[in-house]
């Protein structure tokens, strides 16, 4: 996942370059979608809101991490085989610009988080497909964030009609 950005002050209507101001910091996520609940509807909130998704790595200051526009090496491992690996410069939206436009629609207020994207690799888009089971270890590094590790489970715990 590429570098997530917590929102610092307040942003409504604003430039890009007013938005890259006012990133307090980045931090690594892992959004573990499950790709079967997506798959079920034409949108894709089922499958990023599941239980036990989203885990979210320590915050680093913006000053810290420096501009994104540089490149932050972006890695994911499962079971310590790369699956992705890309730059921050690789981005299809660039944040200043992303937020600017979020800006444009809501106002993103201090404390709010926003992830973004994914370098190229992912499972459900590889031949054959290729999906996370339970006891895989999933890793996501970002350069000067840190890697966030986690297992993935069942679901079995779960009560009530799937």
């Amino acid at each position: 996942m590429p570098p997530t950005s917590d929102i610092g002050s307040p942003l409504a209507d604003a430039s890009a370059d007013t938005a890259r101001t006012a990133v307090l910091g980045f931090s690594t996520f892992n959004d573990l979608t499950a790709r079967a609940a997506q798959k079920r509807t034409s949108q894709w909130t089922l499958g990023k809101n599941a239980d036990h998704s989203g885990p979210l790595g320590p915050i680093v200051t913006a000053d810290e991490v420096g501009d994104l526009r540089d490149g932050l090496r972006i890695r994911t491992r499962v079971n310590g085989t790369v699956v992705q690996d890309g730059t921050s410069k690789d981005m299809l939206f660039e944040l200043g610009e992303t937020l600017s436009h979020i800006s444009h629609t809501l106002t993103l207020n201090p404390g709010d988080i926003l992830c973004t994207g994914t370098p190229d690799g992912v499972g459900y888009a590889r031949t054959p497909e290729w999906l996370l089971q339970p006891g895989d270890i999933v890793e996501v590094e970002v350069e000067k964030l840190g890697t966030l590790t986690n297992p993935i489970v069942s679901n079995q715990h779960r009560i009530g009609p799937r």
